[in-house]
């Protein structure tokens, strides 16, 4: 029997907060899109928990779609080179869209993706995010809905992975990067 050598993340937001936190968030969604449906736009993979677990709290009309891009590879920190591997196919003219993102780091990738749906007509464009790094922030474009500030540390969980594995858990931990070239038990 193999033995799971991921080291345990350190708990930095709990499951319970989140859910606080996504609840709030919903409502003011809800509020300030009163009377008008609404396009969730999710940029996979990290945001497909955050995406589920807010829409419910949504109470509007809404259209779902995903795009998946890549700027992370398996390291831990952005390249900073933002790859399109998976395009939604709805139209967004004239509608209005929410881009919705696990993270924002820098905000490079953000940046391109707003600009890319921005040459797409939609009547307006915001976004809403579970974590932000405000430290190594460029972003160009206003965060709408925010759920968390966090220091600039390598977070999983939520949706957010290493490598593939722990997407599952359902709080935010941070994981020391020393520790994944040499991980212990699970």
């Amino acid at each position: 029997m193999q033995q799971d050598t991921h080291p345990r993340p350190e708990l930095l937001i709990s499951a319970d907060a989140i859910e606080r936190r996504v609840r709030e968030m919903g409502a003011q969604i809800s509020a300030d899109y009163a009377g008008e449906s609404l396009t969730l736009i999710g940029a996979l993979k990290g945001c497909y928990v955050l995406m589920a677990d807010l829409s419910r709290r949504i109470d509007l009309p809404l259209y779902i779609d995903f795009l998946e891009v890549s700027s992370y590879g398996d390291s831990t920190e952005s390249s900073g080179i933002v790859k399109i591997t998976k395009d939604f196919k709805h139209s967004i003219t004239d509608q209005h869209v929410l881009l919705i993102e696990d993270i924002v780091d820098t905000g490079l990738t953000l940046n391109y993706l707003m600009d890319l749906l921005a040459t797409r007509r939609p009547a307006s464009l915001a976004i809403a995010a579970l974590l932000v790094k405000p430290e190594k922030q460029q972003l160009k474009h206003p965060l709408k809905y925010a759920g968390f500030e966090i220091e600039d540390r390598f977070v999983v969980g939520y949706g957010m992975d290493y490598q593939g594995y722990y997407r599952n858990l359902d709080y935010v931990g941070v994981i020391d990067p020393e520790t994944l070239d040499n991980p212990g038990g699970f």
